[in-house]
């Protein structure tokens, strides 16, 4: 039963007009992007006190968190870093509010704790996550964050002293890493915050025990901020990419031996495609999207009249490559094909030389650098929680390393695929999942999301979020708009930056599809995501507020009209555009969800969720929009913002705190799409 909510938070109205080509756009609240002027901090707590009124008063809240605490309070492992014969992981143990730095020096051997957060006395926020193993697997790069934020702390373990080294990078973003050789030094690229050169592009050399102010610069891009750098090594060689950001990503590779004296030498400049290259021992292998939109793998080789040649290793097909590694004298490439991962095996030269087997229904991801002798990679699907496994030329099947364990029973649940016809005729697959009985037939709440950019494609994934939901009998629906990359590199570009609008309308075509043919009905269907995704569904409730009931949008971007003037957001320019270009931002006007919030519209039930710590979809989004649909709002369903000083763009909160989160999530649509709990 729905209930009435008190009047939401005064939010004061104070618009700023601005003119971008010729059109003004009214910005009535753009006094919240200061995110820590007293008067914002005010704002939040009211809206805070304002949310949880309305959350810890929906019925039947202790019995939905008790089953989250099932769901979630499970022994899990992530993160798998192979370095010589030892592998380097997390592991959280039920119970215990992060997870834990552990160590095994073989496949089978048993696993050895190494650091528990926990103990630096830093409080449960404190998470730590192994970067990158040594050579020889004596020495670890790790990663120490706080709450949520982007960037973090870098220090160095020893594995076999079992001791942290002083030569730690302090607060910031770390952009490359390689050891030496000797595992005596590192080579680095960091990003210090604060810093006072924060736009200063370059490589340093650390020698272990110096003081940082001794190392020495190797190499200089200049000082920009449209510059970017990255570092590929092998025992031998120093490969340096450096990334120019214009109305495309432009780059330029150079080789630096590891000895002191050497300078790096420039092998390719001014690429304009898709560049990404892995140094092998005397050869150098890249992915690249050079007369191959769906990708191809080849090697460069100089010859003698120093002109570059680009050898095929592994063609272009029909599947954009969405993965790739080289362990010993294998490449594993990952492919998704009609939305579901397919991993080929060839050897250096290219010939296919086997598969990893598969259901055809799951996703693959492949884990930790390129290591000496394997594949590691993780396997879930919608029913199965991930599980790691090892491949190797020795190894005839994956061997299983490890499994994250779910008190929840595929058995009563399956998965089929539908397609429906988009705005422009174009026929999209879409994934329904739910209990057998929900499948077979009838009307039923329903939750739906997607992604629709970056090429990011949506396959089988196991999700406590979706668990949940389904067991108390929703169905969910997944549909494969364009934007992902499910079909090839074409069905990306279909959705990018001028003709994002084609995403959106295959979105909201999946909802209508969905209630035309009676799986469900606007006052049982609710639209959630995440970052991208929660671009997707703002986008969505703002254009078609009739078809939902209920809207989760989490971590944001929803003011397009101004994004990428926040933190890296400028990297995105290829994906969406900018208002600097006129065509641009004819476009993302058209749809900026923050800008078509219109006064005395009935919008669905809103719960937007964001926090402080977010540095890649700024919190301004989240609080701006907030306050636009609260002052517009003409229906009796709740808007509401779910803000945490701590919470941010990386999913490393502790248990407790995403057990309530997740409490809150699933309370929010419980009550809205009125399920039993």
């Amino acid at each position: 039963m729905l209930r009435m909510m008190s009047e939401s938070p005064f939010t004061a109205s104070e618009p700023v007009t601005e003119i971008f080509h010729g059109v003004p756009v009214i910005d009535p609240y753009r006094w919240l992007e200061d995110q820590n002027a007293p008067r914002t901090r005010e704002w939040i707590k009211q809206q805070s006190g304002y949310a949880r009124a309305y959350l810890d008063a929906i019925p039947g809240r202790d019995g939905i968190r008790r089953r989250i605490r099932e769901l979630l309070d499970v022994e899990t492992y992530d993160s798998v870093e192979k370095a010589g014969e030892r592998y380097f992981f997390r592991k959280r143990l039920s119970g215990q509010e992060q997870p834990c730095l552990y160590m095994r020096q073989s496949h089978d051997g048993d696993d050895q704790l190494l650091i528990d957060p926990s103990q630096s006395g830093t409080g449960p926020y404190t998470a730590v996550k192994p970067v990158r193993g040594s050579p020889s697997g004596r020495l670890l790069l790790y990663e120490i964050k706080q709450g949520g934020e982007r960037s973090g702390t870098f220090a160095l373990f020893d594995a076999e002293n079992r001791k942290t080294l002083p030569d730690v990078l302090p607060r910031g973003y770390l952009r490359g890493f390689a050891f030496a050789p000797d595992e005596l030094s590192f080579y680095y690229i960091h990003q210090q915050l604060d810093s006072a050169r924060p736009f200063y592009r370059a490589i340093y050399h650390h020698v272990l025990g110096a003081a940082f102010e001794q190392d020495r610069e190797v190499f200089s891009a200049g000082e920009s901020n449209t510059i970017r750098l990255g570092m590929v090594s092998d025992r031998d060689r120093l490969g340096i990419l450096v990334y120019r950001l214009a109305d495309c990503v432009r780059t330029d590779f150079y080789l630096r031996p590891f000895e002191h004296d050497a300078l790096p030498a420039p092998v390719l400049l001014d690429a304009d495609f898709v560049f990404s290259p892995r140094l092998i021992p005397g050869r150098i292998l890249a992915l690249t999207g050079r007369g191959a939109p769906n990708l191809r793998i080849v090697e460069l080789r100089t010859a003698k009249s120093s002109d570059l040649r680009w050898h095929n290793v592994v063609p272009e097909s029909d599947a954009r490559i969405n993965q790739w590694c080289v362990a010993r004298d294998r490449i594993y490439v990952s492919y998704i094909r009609h939305a579901c991962s397919h991993v080929s095996i060839f050897d250096l030269e290219g010939q296919k030389v086997g598969e990893i087997p598969g259901s055809g229904e799951e996703t693959i991801r492949f884990l930790g650098s390129s290591s000496n002798d394997e594949l590691l990679f993780e396997r879930e699907s919608f029913t199965a929680p991930i599980g790691i496994f090892r491949h190797s030329a020795h190894v005839n099947r994956p061997e299983p390393w490890a499994r994250n364990s779910a008190p929840f029973d595929p058995a009563n649940y399956r998965h089929t695929r539908v397609s429906y016809p988009s705005k422009d005729g174009t026929e999209v697959p879409m994934f329904l999942l739910g209990k057998n009985e929900v499948l077979s037939g009838g009307s039923h709440p329903t939750i739906m999301t997607s992604y629709g950019g970056h090429g990011v494609s949506m396959t089988p994934q196991f999700s406590v979020f979706v668990a949940y939901l389904v067991e108390r009998g929703c169905l969910f629906a997944l549909p494969n708009i364009r934007g992902g990359s499910e079909f090839g590199s074409e069905w990306h570009k279909q959705a990018i930056r001028r003709n994002r609008q084609v995403a959106y309308d295959d979105f909201l075509c999946a909802a209508d599809w969905l209630i035309s043919t009676g799986k469900t009905t606007s006052e049982r269907l609710a639209i959630f995501g995440g970052s991208n995704s929660g671009l997707l569904v703002g986008a969505a409730m703002t254009q078609r507020p009739d078809l939902f009931r209920a809207v989760l949008c989490m971590v944001p971007l929803l003011d397009m009209l101004r994004y990428h003037l926040f933190d890296s957001a400028i990297l995105w320019r290829e994906e969406f555009g900018t208002v600097d270009d006129p065509d641009d931002f004819s476009a993302l006007a058209a749809y900026s969800p923050y800008h078509h919030v219109r006064p005395g519209v009935a919008y669905p039930a809103t719960m937007i969720v964001s926090g402080d710590a977010d540095g890649n979809c700024n919190p301004l989004h989240a609080r701006k929009m907030t306050a636009r649909l609260q002052t517009a709002n003409a229906s009796p369903y709740p808007i509401i913002l779910d803000y945490s000083p701590f919470r941010g763009h990386s999913p490393v909160l502790p248990l407790s705190d995403r057990i309530e989160a997740l409490t809150d999530r699933m309370a929010f649509l419980s009550e809205q799409l009125a399920l039993l709990v």
